[in-house]
Formats: C-alpha cells, structure tokens, sequence
C-alpha cells in the first residue's frame, strides 16, 4: 500500500516507541486452517471429454466482432455460472477438478488449452484503437480556423494566377497564410502527441504471471495464455488473472475497490447465497487483489468478457463531446467567417459595379484583390495560435502541480465546472484502514496529533498501551512485503483493517521487525464469520509460565470472553462499572462511522499449559473464556490530506460536490460529514428530530440527500430535480451504469460535469464527462485511459489548483481575444473606405498580417502569465454558466426546438435525421420570430466572446483606434504632401498613387501607411492594459503585476518598428524608412483617450452590473485534514 508523504513544513514530534527485547526461543509452530476450506467431495482427476465451448472471447475472428458489439450494447452483466455446482461448470469446461485435494486437481491439458487459446484468443483487453499521427495531425488542421486562414492562402494564389505582375505581394501573403494554418495545428498535434506519451508510461505494461494446474502440475504462466476452464491458484497478494469460480479456499478475502467501490474486503468461500454476481461469494473478478488467504478458482471468463472487460466496454460507446471552450471558439469562428465572406462578397460586388467595372479584367483583378484584404482584415489570423499558446502554457503550469492534461481545453473545462462527481474510496479516502483512536485503561487516546480529534495525545508507553501494541503486531497475518526499506515505503501484504494495525504498530514500536522471532507462534485460530475473532498463542514468557494468548475480534464477542479487564497494567474484575464504560465508549467509536476491534490477552499458567503442551484445534485444549480485556482501537479509511480544506473551497466557489461510491451509504455519508460536503440534515434526519413520518417532510425542509443505488432506476425525472437541486448529495452503493445514468442526468440539466475516480468501475462515467480526472498512482488502466485528466500525485486538493488555474485561464483568454480583435476594425474600416470613398489605401494585406502575427502575438502571449485581480476574487465568483431553475427551464424549452430523432421502423431504434432535414429544419426557424427572440434571451452565462467583447472591439474601443489612425493617416498627408481628406480622395481617383505614379507620390503613400500600421500598434499598447481589468480601473499596482508584459510590449515595438526602419524590408512590406516619428504622437494621445474612456465605462458598468459573488456557506470547516499516522512516519524517522 501507499503511503503518503508528509507535505513541506509539517512539524511533527517524535513519539516516543516500546522495543520487546527478549531473547529468540524457537518452539514449534502449528497453524490451523478455518473448517470446511474444502469440500469431501471428488470428482475424477482425468479430464473428462472436452465439450463444445460455446462462449467465445472477444479476440475471436469472425463471429467475436459481433458478439462483442451485442455485449457492450446490452451492458449488462452475463455471468450465471455462480449459480451452478462446479461439477456442472468443470464438466462444461471439461476441466478435472478434485474437490478434496484442488492441489491434485487435473485441470485441463496442455494441449487443450493451445488450442482454446487459439480459438478464443489470449486473455488481454482489447486494445483502444489508436488514432495514426498523421490522422491525428489532419485532424488538428482540419479545425474551422486553420481551414478559414487555408481558404485565405488559396484565394491569394488565385489572383496571384489572374494577375502575377500586380500581385507579386500573394507570393507572399498566401504562403504566409497556409505556414500559420500548419504551425497552429503543429502546436495542438504536439501537445496533445505529449501528453499521450507521457500516460502511456504510466499504465501497466508489465505482464503478469498466474499459478494455473495443467496436466495435474501448477505451473506459472503468463497471465494471457489463460482459458475457459482452467483451474487458477491465488494466494494474498496474487491479482485475480480472470474471473473464476471459487471451489477451495483458505480465509480468502479480495478488495474489489476497483470494480465495485466497497471499500472493505470480501470474503470468498465456495458455498454462495447470492444471485447477483458482483455480491456473489464464490466469485473473484479479474483485477481483485487477494488480500487474505489463498484458493483455487476454475476459469469462466477471459478477456473482454470479464467483468472488467465488460466495465471497460462501457465507456466504448460513450463520448462526452467537445468541451465548452471548444464550442465557443467554433461559435465565434462561424460568426466570423460568416461577416468576412458575406462583407467580402457584398463588397466585390459593389466595388465592381460602382468602380471596377469600366476597368474589364484587370477591375475583376482590383476587386478580387480588395475582397481577399477585407476577408483577411476580419479573420484574427494569430488568435488560433494565441489561444493555442495560452493553454499550452497553462497546461505546462498544471504539470508542475502534478496534473496531467491530455486536451488541452481540458485546462479551461476544469474552470468551468459546475458539479464535480467524485468517487470516495481511493480519491476522497486513502483506501488504508488506518488507527484512529485508542482506548485503554479508561483513556481515550487519539492516534494523530489533532485538536479535531477526541482523546489524548498518544504515547506508546501510556498503561495499557504496550499491551495493544502487542497484541496488533502478532495476533495478524499481514506481513510487509520487505524489511529493507523505511517502514512508509514498504507494502502491506494482507485485508485491510489488519494491515492498519500491522502499521500503526510498526510505527511505535522500535523493534518491530523482530517482533516474530522473539515470540514466535506456536498455534493460531484465523478470524472467521461464526467466532468473528482471531486468536494466535506465542511463545511469551510471562511471570507464571511460557506462553501468552492474544486475541482480537468484534467487540462484543470479545466482552463476552473477558472475565478481567486491564487497568493500569493490572487485572482487575470486569465490573457493570466498567462495562458501562465500554459501551459508551463503543458507541462513541461507532458512531463515527469508524471500524471498532477490541483486544484481549491471556498469561496462559504453566500449570496448566506446560512447555511441552501441544495446542490442537481438534481438541479445542486452548482457553476461550476468562480472558483479560485489554482495550478498544478504531480505524477508518481516512480522508487524504487537503481533501476537506479542497471540498470547501470548490463550494465556496459554487462548484456542487457530490459523493457517487459503491460504498455503504452510512460510511459514505461519515466520510461526507468529515470532508465538509455534508453539512446539513437529511431527509430522514429531519423526520428524527421533528418526531414525525419520512412522508411528512417536504422537499424544501432538507438539503442533504442519501441515494442507495438500487433506487436509481426507478427515479422519475421529477425525483432527478428534486436530487440535484440540493446542495449535498451521496449516491451510495452505485453500479458503473448507475455513475453513467447519473453524469447523463446532471448533463441534461446543464450542469458542465466534472468526474474524479480511480477505479475500473468510474471509466465509464469518466468517460462521459465534460472533464473524467483520474487518479495515476492508484488509478487502473482503465480509468487512465477514460479520462481527459490524471493527478500525478493522486492529491484530490490539486483539483482545487486546477479549477482556479482553469478560470484563470478563461479570464486571460478572454482579455488575449478582446485585445488581439480590437484592431479588426482599424483593419476592416480603411479597406471598405479604400473602395466606398475612394480614400488611398491605408494598410495593405501583407501589413495586415504583419500586425496579426507579430507584434500583436508577441503581446498577446503576455496575457498568459497575468495574475487575478484580486488573490482570492476568481473563486468567490459563480462558475461562468451557472445551474438555476430559470436555465434548466430555457435549456429544456431550447430542447424541444431541435428535430427529434426518427424510429427506425424495423429495428425500432433512434435514428439520427439526415444532414438535409437538419438543414431544412434550421433554416426555416431562421424566419421565425421566436427564434430570434430566444437568440437574443438575457442568460446568466459567461462565455468567451460575448456581447460586451464584441462592442468592446468592433463599436467602441476598435472605432476609436480606427479614427486616431485615420487621423494620423490624413494630417501626415495635410503636412507633408499639402493635401487635404478631400484632395487626397481625388489623387486616389486619379490613379496618383498607382505603381505606375511618380516615385514621390509612392514613397508619400509608403510613409503615411507605415504610420497606419504604427500607429495601430501604438494605441494597442495603451489597449493591452485597457483589457486587463474588469473589476477595477486599469491603473496602479496590478498593472505592474505581469512582468512580462512589458516584456511582451517591448519585443512587439521593437519587430514594429524594424518592419518599417529596417533597409531593405519596404521592398516586401511597402513600407519607408524614412517615416517621420513625430506624428506618432497623435496615436500616443488616442491612447490616453482609450484609458480615460475606459476608466468611465468600468466606472458606469460598475454601478449597472455589480459583480455578484457567492453566497458564504456555513458550518464549513477549514481546518487542515488530519494527517494519518502513515504520513508521520517520515517525519518522525527524521527527527531520529
């Protein structure tokens, strides 16, 4: 098992440990396995006649594909063979199995097994299907804005063949155009090629190995090669290689965490009461670990027909689409594509009619050429590269905090969820039964060093204490797996409550390590379900003879066994008065949802238990009565550290957390009450305290809510409302598809869904959600697999890091796209001018491009390192679409707008309608007006480009940067050409500016066009911190706050200016060197217009539409999470 690893800065005191320093007295040893481990009965040990195997694995040519369709479509598990005696399902299989002897068992031959593994193919999961790099890389240039900026680059090619001498320039523009296209999809095809690699290095590779009996021989054999019907032996520690059918056991116990959630090992015996087979006793599913124990198991399910193949087929089908910022972008592409087409065709038209017509041809050439500028004006041509840029950098912030994302919009999604489904066992809880408190000698100790925690300070050398101790460290089968390594970093072989102990003890006691071999043992009764005790005798010399007995067990089997009870290292009668004070403190224990165990011990008199006393079993000649109470320890599988303080702030930010476990639903809701996503009364809770009938409760009464997961499936959609309108949910003893039914209805009622899990059994819900986080140390495969982010570090708390550096990054790329299209309209504006007014060309394409990829790139990348504006203000605002009754209500009324889905008459299944219905459908509610109503409905939604970016960069803000340049465009020609707006429109009319003009005519449209594009840029500057804030003016301390900023600004003026002043460069970009500077400083003054006009418009907004924060939740405790003793354990060796 895992231990965790004490975060920097934890000071904790070295607690003091017992050493038991007697010397090794080797005795003999005899253990008594449980009774009725096997069974009388035999069966013949030759193979009887093979049989037709009628089920075939997934691996099978032909026929499997189908059968393997038909399985993951019906999800259903298919498993009866639990149900049968195992003479039936070996004579099936043709396997010979002794009953009496499993060890002796025949099993199948070699040769029958070669050929099975042939027919049904080896025992593997059938890989996903890998998508090829180039398929992949396609696929990222094939996005709407790489394949608007291609169109571009094709169009300048176009008029580059109608008319190379005029359009020299399209050489130039067109190829710059595609590079842009490719480099973006580069960018995306890497970082997502990357990541990819790196979670292919953390899954499973290494094949596993299995005990199999072939031809009457165990033999050790790759698990792959296994068959239907072979015979499989497992011991503690062994993964369970495919699912079998228990026929032999010893006290076998498997953790079947990963594929059902219940926290607490099972127990497995041959004889089952059960007809669901996920709670069937004589059966072990592929991926359970053996944690207890050992047996013997036949083969009935290999591969994808497992009950992990079958969960993992689940998420198959399942897709959760494209995530919300994705959406938004392609939104905003279409919006922009459609104005650049339509304003580029309106504007060929007119420019050809009203101006070009005259001209024949070379007129067609004209306007081609002013239709591809004004379409190249519109497009952002760096903002796919811009956004691209922003996530990656975020992305590689997330990997230094140890989350992996595999898409990068997955950093933004994180942001942006509005419920986040967690899983409990493993992500919420160490999965670790750990000792939580102590009681002994009428104390009460606390096992960790927390004012949270009742009890006192621990210490190993209080009365009693020893005792326990002992008792937890020999009376256990859980051994480490090593002794060469501190103990946090060894494994724990054994069930999980005695593994707890097994730890808690080697902690405090010095000498753990030789605890065996000072007291050996000598005999041993396991723990089983009729004495619900375990018993072992050592060879531990005590006052009054040679041997010692130590128990532990259920309490109250234990209290009925003790005649004496331990007080201060005596044995004093077990009196009413202390019995009292066992049941309280019992109750106390239990109440807290923890598992109690009570210890008991026996200084067993050498007159009665001489040293050459042979214990037996059979004879029943060891004490079972008169025993000495020694004390009570609880353990819980304990939050993990920072998970209580991450839960509350997720709600805190508005984010709903629900529990969805496999797990009982009064430990669920224990665990929920510690980690702060239980706070109020349930339902039932409230009829307790009122004193009235559950029925008698009403909807509005309760804010917390239990579902036990055979409920789910006949929730109506009524009862679904009811559930997610309340703030603390747990869905208890949940199947996969029930996690699935849940992602779905959360996802119906507009919830942006957020899953956590790590096992098997949360694929496929990680699957279907906006964003599955899965956990990598002790998550499976599958969960890896299915989910779009993976903490490196299993920390739920990073969580928390994500979803602010997600809004983080929304609230940045925000500002980056309000920045980078603000200069459109100075772009667009000219170009329209240029052909209506017969204004001189203000900016020609190859500036255009100049401007959006370079230094407006170089600025806008800056955004990406820009702090909140305020520490904390991100995570007290709601998430950005926000769950409320009055959206589910649009949502569910938008719904019934779309074309519903049509019934295949011979099948009976829903049928996608064809692309021209669709169309037709969508275009004739383009002329209605309730469609245009619900366009333009008010939401509570923020999205990336809205209405209030939009005015910002096309009416307001951008018509501003058009006039200042305009300006400066014309007083330059007033100044240095005599030319007045009026008398320049003429020269343009008359061709004065023309590559066949006079040079000085040319050299004077050079230099008022550099200071266009300078100018622009000049008054970008001042917008870079115009886009910073929202909440507050954009002056003072926090503009300062983003060095790199300045950084970006400096390296954008200084490629600005070298465009324009460097010899040589006119020649491709038909600028002038010799453009005077002084009238720049009209664009200086249009810039501290734009921050005065911004100042007045935050100041007017800030009175319209106050922020709205979250509402503060009470009864939340931000307490750190306790450490567990595990997570001492380092700290405590290095203060040593």
């Amino acid at each position: 098992m895992a231990s965790s690893n004490p975060t920097n800065g934890d000071t904790i005191e070295k607690s003091p440990t017992v050493d038991f320093n007697e010397p090794l007295k080797m005795t003999r040893t005899k253990t008594i396995p449980i009774e009725g481990s096997s069974t009388s009965t035999s069966a013949s040990q030759q193979p009887a006649p093979t049989p037709d195997i009628t089920e075939k694995s997934d691996h099978q040519p032909g026929g499997a594909d189908k059968a393997k369709k038909d399985a993951v479509k019906e999800k259903t598990l298919d498993i009866t063979e639990h149900l049968f005696p195992i003479e039936d399902i070996a004579a099936r299989h043709g396997t010979g199995v002794d009953l009496s002897k499993p060890g002796s068992s025949f099993g199948l031959s070699s040769e029958v097994a070669a050929n099975r593994l042939i027919e049904n193919g080896p025992n593997i999961l059938t890989p996903k299907k890998q998508i090829s790099p180039f398929m992949r890389f396609f696929q990222c240039l094939t996005s709407l804005f790489n394949l608007l900026l291609i169109l571009a680059g094709i169009l300048n090619y176009i008029l580059l063949a109608i008319d190379p001498a005029e359009n020299r320039v399209n050489t130039y523009l067109g190829a710059i155009l595609i590079i842009v296209a490719f480099l973006n999809a580069l960018i995306e095809f890497y970082q997502a090629h990357k990541s990819a690699a790196v979670l292919q290095s953390f899954l499973n590779l290494m094949p596993q190995k299995c005990n199999v009996v072939r031809d009457g021989k165990v033999i050790a054999i790759p698990a792959a090669d296994l068959v239907l019907g072979d015979i499989v032996f497992s011991r503690m520690g062994d993964k369970i290689p495919a699912d079998v059918m228990i026929f032999a056991c010893t006290d076998m116990k498997v953790d079947n965490s990963s594929l059902t959630g219940e926290s607490d090992p099972q127990n497995r015996n041959p004889v089952n009461e059960h007809k669901n087979p996920l709670e069937a006793s004589n059966l072990a599913f592929n991926g359970s670990l053996v944690v207890n124990g050992e047996g013997y198991g036949l083969v009935i399910r290999t591969g994808d027909n497992t009950v992990l193949g079958q969960i993992a087929g689940l998420t198959a089908g399942e897709d959760s689409g494209k995530s919300p910022l994705s959406r938004e972008i392609d939104d905003f592409v279409k919006i922009i594509a459609t104005i650049a087409i339509t304003t580029a065709i309106v504007f060929f038209l007119i420019g050809y009619f009203a101006v070009y017509r005259s001209q024949g041809s070379s007129g067609i050439s004209s306007t081609l050429n002013f239709a591809v500028g004004v379409f190249v004006a519109w497009v952002p041509e760096g903002l796919p590269a811009t956004v691209t840029m922003l996530l990656t950098i975020a992305a590689k912030r997330m990997a230094a905090q140890n989350v992996l994302v595999k898409d990068l919009t997955g950093v933004e999604t994180l942001g942006a969820i509005t419920l986040l489904a967690t899983d409990k066992t493993g992500t919420l809880t160490r999965n670790q039964m750990t000792v939580t408190n102590i009681w002994s000698s009428e104390t009460l100790y606390s096992a960790f060093r927390s004012a949270v925690n009742a009890g006192n300070p621990f210490d190993a050398n209080s009365p009693g204490i020893p005792e326990v101790l002992a008792i937890a460290a020999l009376c256990s089968r859980a051994k480490f797996d090593r002794t060469d390594v501190p103990i946090s970093e060894r494994q724990v072989l054994g069930d999980a409550t005695e593994s707890g102990l097994t730890r808690w003890a080697a902690v405090n006691i010095g000498n753990f390590d030789e605890m065996q071999d000072l007291y050996p043992k000598v005999f041993e009764v396991p723990f089983n379900s009729e004495n619900k005790w375990a018993m072992t005798i050592h060879d531990k010399s005590h006052d009054h003879g040679r041997f010692t007995l130590l128990m532990k067990g259920a309490p109250e089997r234990i209290l009925r066994l003790c005649s004496t009870i331990l007080i201060n290292g005596s044995a004093v009668p077990l009196t009413a008065e202390y019995a009292k004070a066992y049941d309280e403190m019992y109750a106390l224990m239990a109440s807290k949802g923890h598992r109690v165990l009570a210890f008991a011990q026996m200084l067993l008199p050498d007159d009665q238990y001489p040293d050459s006393h042979v214990f037996d079993k059979e004879k029943k000649n060891y004490p079972t009565s008169n025993l000495c109470f020694v004390g009570l320890i609880s353990l819980e599988d304990p939050p993990k550290h920072g998970v209580r303080e991450a839960i509350g702030r997720c709600r805190s930010s508005g984010i709903r957390v629900m529990m969805v476990t496999g797990d009982h639903p009064l430990t669920a809701e224990a665990i929920g009450r510690k980690i702060n996503l239980v706070l109020s009364e349930t339902k039932e809770e409230v009829a307790k305290n009122r004193g009235c009938s559950v029925e008698e409760v009403g909807d509005d009464e309760y804010d917390a809510v239990v579902i036990h997961g055979e409920q789910i499936d006949s929730l109506t959609e009524r009862d679904w409302d009811v559930i997610f309108s309340k703030p603390e949910i747990i869905f208890a003893r949940t199947s996969p598809k029930h996690k699935l039914q849940i992602v779905k209805h959360a996802q119906a009622l507009g919830h942006i869904v957020g899953v956590t899990g790590d096992g098997v059994n949360d694929s496929p819900a990680l699957k279907k959600a906006d964003l599955g986080i899965a956990m990598n140390i002790s998550g499976s495969d599958v969960s890896k697999e299915a989910a779009a982010m993976i903490l490196l570090d299993d920390n739920f708390a990073s969580t928390i890091r994500g979803i602010e550096e997600g809004r983080l990054i929304f609230t940045n790329l925000k500002k980056s796209i309000q920045y980078t299209i603000t200069h459109s309209m100075p772009e667009v504006i000219p170009n329209l001018l240029y052909v209506i007014a017969s204004i001189p060309l203000p900016i020609s394409a190859m500036l255009i491009l100049v401007i959006d990829l370079g230094f407006e790139l170089c600025i806008s990348l800056s955004f990406a390192w820009d702090k909140p504006e305020s520490e904390a203000g991100l995570m007290k605002l709601p998430p950005r679409k926000p769950v409320t009754p009055a959206s589910i209500e649009r949502r569910r009324r938008l719904a019934t707008r779309v074309l519903p889905p049509v019934i295949d008459p011979e099948s009976g299944e829903e049928v996608k309608p064809s692309f021209m219905a669709r169309f037709h459908h969508d275009f004739k509610a383009l002329f209605t007006r309730l469609y245009w109503r619900e366009k333009f409905e008010g939401t509570e939604d923020e999205i990336l480009v809205d209405a209030g970016l939009l005015s910002w960069a096309y009416l307001e803000v951008g018509i501003i940067q058009t006039i200042g340049a305009l300006v400066v465009f014309f007083v330059f020609f007033y100044k240095e050409g005599n030319l007045t707006p009026a008398q320049a429109v003429q020269w343009q009319k008359d061709n004065k500016f023309s590559s066949t003009s006079p040079q000085e005519n040319q050299d004077l449209l050079a230099k008022a066009q550099s200071l266009f594009y300078l100018s622009i840029m000049i008054m970008q500057l001042f917008n870079l911190f115009a886009c910073k804030t929202k909440y507050r003016l954009p002056f003072g301390k926090y503009m300062f706050s983003n060095p790199r900023s300045f950084i970006g600004a400096a390296a954008g003026c200084a490629l600005g200016f070298f465009v324009v002043y460097c010899p040589g460069l006119p020649v491709v970009f038909g600028t002038s060197n010799d453009t005077p500077f002084v009238y720049l400083l009209i664009a200086f003054a249009f810039g501290i217009f734009i921050l005065f006009y911004v100042s007045v418009r935050q100041l007017i907004l800030r009175k319209l539409r106050p922020p709205t924060l979250n509402e503060e939740i009470l009864g939340l405790n931000m307490v750190p999470t306790i450490k567990t003793i595990f997570s001492r354990t380092k700290s405590i060796q290095r203060t040593t």
